[in-house]
C-alpha cells in the first residue's frame, strides 16, 4: 500500500511543475551560480604558460593530476583560479567525519543537533583553508620545477609568484566552498556534489568526441566502440539500479490503550542503502594510489630513489598491483564510511526509546547486533560493486586507451548526483501540491462558514 506522499508524487505532472514558483527560482539559482563556476574554470592563474601546463598535463594523463583534472572540470589542465576546485574542501570534511567517531569531545559535537553541526562545519573550513594551503604551495612549488621541450612552465619563477599563485588558487577555492553553500541553502541538490558534476559533465562531449576520433582514426574498431557505448549504457543502468537499492527493515510499533480508544500498532520501515558511501570509495582510494606516481613523475630520474621508481611504476595504472591495492582500498574505506555514518547500538537505543521494535527480534544489544549484521552484508555487496564498475573502466582505459572521462569513479558521481538532485526536485514539488490542497482546504472552511 502506497503512502499518501508516494501516491501524489506518482501524480505529478508538468503542470505542477509550472506553477512551483519557487522550485523554478532555486533552479535558475543553481544554473546561475555553475554558469559562474564554469566561467571562473577559464579564468588563468597569472604566470602560468597555457601551453607548457597542457604539454605537462598530458604527460601525466594517468597520475593524479589527470584524475584531478577530471574533478575540476579541465581548470587544472588550463592551470586556472578553480584549479583545486573544492577537493580540498571535500578531503576536509571526511576528515573531521572521521575524526568526530574517533575524538569523544567532537562526537559530542555531532549529537548536540543544529549547534554542533555549525561547529563541525566551522572546522571544515578552517581545516579547507589548511589543506588548500599545503595543496596550493606544493603546486607552485612543482609549477616552478616544471619544464618542457616549449620551455617552463611558470614565466617568471620567484617568490611573487609563488604568493600570488597560493593566494589565487586558495581564494578560489574558498569561493567555491561559498558557492556550494549557497546553491544547497537556496538552489536545488546539494552544492559542493554538483560543482564536481558540472566539472565532469562538461568534458564529456570532448571525451565523447576522442572515443569517436579513436574509431575514425581506426585506432579503435567501430564495432568495439559500438560495444564501448552499449557497455557503458549498461554500466549505468546497473549504477542505477544500485544506488537506488535498499534493505528495508520492518519496524513495528506497539498497540496503546489511552481510555477506551486504541493508539499504536503501526508498522514502517527502516531504508538501508546498499551503497552507503557513495562514490567516496572510489575518490579517497585513487587519491591515495596515485600520489606515488604523481611523486614519481616529479622527482628526476636520476635522483630518484630505486624503491620509490619501482612504487610508481608497480603502482601505475593498469598494473596488476594497482588493481589489486585500488580494489583493497575500495573494500576499506565502504566498511569505514558506513561504520562511520550508520551506528547500530544508537540506532537500537533510539528505537528502543520510541517504543519501536523489529518483529523476533529483542529490543537492545539483540537489535543492535542485528542491524550490525545486516549492515556487514548489505555493505559487502555495495563495496563489490564499487570494485566491479571501478576496475572494468579502468581495464579498458589501459589497455585500449579509452577516455579518462569514462571511468566508473565519474559515472558513479554523475549517477548519484542526479538521483540527489532529482529527488530533491520532487520533493519541492510535492511539498508544493500540500501546500496548494491546504490553502483550498482553508478555502472551503471559509465559504462553509
Amino acid at each position: 500500500m502506497a503512502s499518501a506522499a508516494e501516491q501524489l508524487a506518482a501524480n505529478l505532472n508538468f503542470s505542477s511543475f509550472a506553477n512551483a514558483t519557487e522550485l523554478k527560482k532555486r533552479i535558475w539559482f543553481t544554473l546561475g551560480a555553475l554558469i559562474v563556476y564554469r566561467i571562473g574554470t577559464y579564468i588563468p592563474v597569472p604566470g602560468v604558460d597555457a601551453t607548457v601546463m597542457g604539454q605537462l598535463l598530458a604527460r601525466h594523463q594517468g597520475g593524479i593530476l589527470g584524475m584531478f583534472d577530471m574533478f575540476t572540470g579541465g581548470a587544472l589542465g588550463r592551470m586556472t583560479v578553480f584549479a583545486l576546485n573544492i577537493m580540498p574542501y571535500i578531503s576536509a570534511s571526511i576528515i573531521v567525519q572521521l575524526m568526530s567517531a574517533a575524538i569523544p569531545s567532537l562526537e559530542a559535537l555531532k549529537k548536540e543537533g543544529e549547534g554542533g553541526r555549525r561547529k563541525l562545519n566551522e572546522y571544515t573550513r578552517y581545516l579547507t583553508v589548511v589543506i588548500a594551503l599545503f595543496q596550493a604551495y606544493g603546486i607552485a612549488i612543482g609549477l616552478e620545477n616544471m619544464h618542457t621541450e616549449a620551455g617552463s612552465a611558470v614565466v617568471s619563477p620567484g617568490l611573487f609568484f609563488i604568493v600570488s599563485c597560493v593566494l589565487t588558487l586558495v581564494g578560489g577555492t574558498m569561493f567555491l566552498m561559498w558557492l556550494g553553500e549557497q546553491i544547497t541553502s537556496r538552489g536545488v541538490g546539494n552544492g559542493i556534489s554538483l560543482i564536481i558534476f558540472a566539472g565532469i559533465v562538461a568534458n564529456l562531449p570532448n571525451a565523447l568526441a576522442s572515443l569517436f576520433q579513436l574509431g575514425y582514426t581506426g585506432a579503435l574498431s567501430p564495432f568495439f566502440v559500438l560495444v564501448f557505448l552499449v557497455l557503458a549504457a549498461v554500466t549505468i543502468a546497473f549504477i542505477v539500479f544500485m544506488e537506488l537499492a535498499q534493505r528495508r527493515v520492518v519496524i513495528q510499533y506497539p498497540k496503546r490503550q489511552v481510555g477506551q480508544r486504541m493508539f499504536g500498532g503501526d508498522s514502517t520501515h527502516m531504508p538501508l542503502k546498499v551503497n552507503t558511501a557513495g562514490s567516496i570509495p572510489p575518490i579517497f582510494a585513487s587519491s591515495v594510489l596515485l600520489i606515488p606516481v604523481t611523486i614519481a613523475g616529479f622527482v628526476n630520474n636520476s635522483s630518484m630513489p630505486g624503491w620509490l621508481s619501482f612504487l610508481g611504476q608497480s603502482l601505475g595504472q593498469g598494473q596488476p598491483l594497482y588493481m589489486l591495492f585500488y580494489a583493497a582500498m575500495i573494500v576499506f574505506f565502504s566498511y569505514f564510511y558506513a561504520a562511520v555514518t550508520f551506528n547500530p547500538q544508537e540506532t537500537a537505543e533510539n528505537l528502543r526509546k520510541q517504543g519501536g521494535f523489529v518483529p523476533g527480534i529483542r529490543p537492545g544489544a539483540n537489535t543492535a547486533a542485528f542491524f550490525d549484521r545486516i549492515l556487514t552484508r548489505i555493505t559487502t555487496i555495495g563495496a563489490l560493486y564499487l570494485v566491479a564498475v571501478c576496475l572494468l573502466p579502468q581495464i579498458l582505459i589501459s589497455h585500449y586507451n579509452v577516455p579518462f572521462y569514462f571511468g566508473g569513479t565519474s559515472l558513479i558521481i554523475i549517477v548519484t548526483v542526479t538521483i540527489d538532485t532529482v529527488t530533491q526536485v520532487q520533493s519541492h514539488l510535492v511539498a508544493h501540491q500540500y501546500q496548494g490542497l491546504m490553502r483550498r482546504g482553508r478555502g472551503r472552511k471559509g465559504k462553509m462558514r
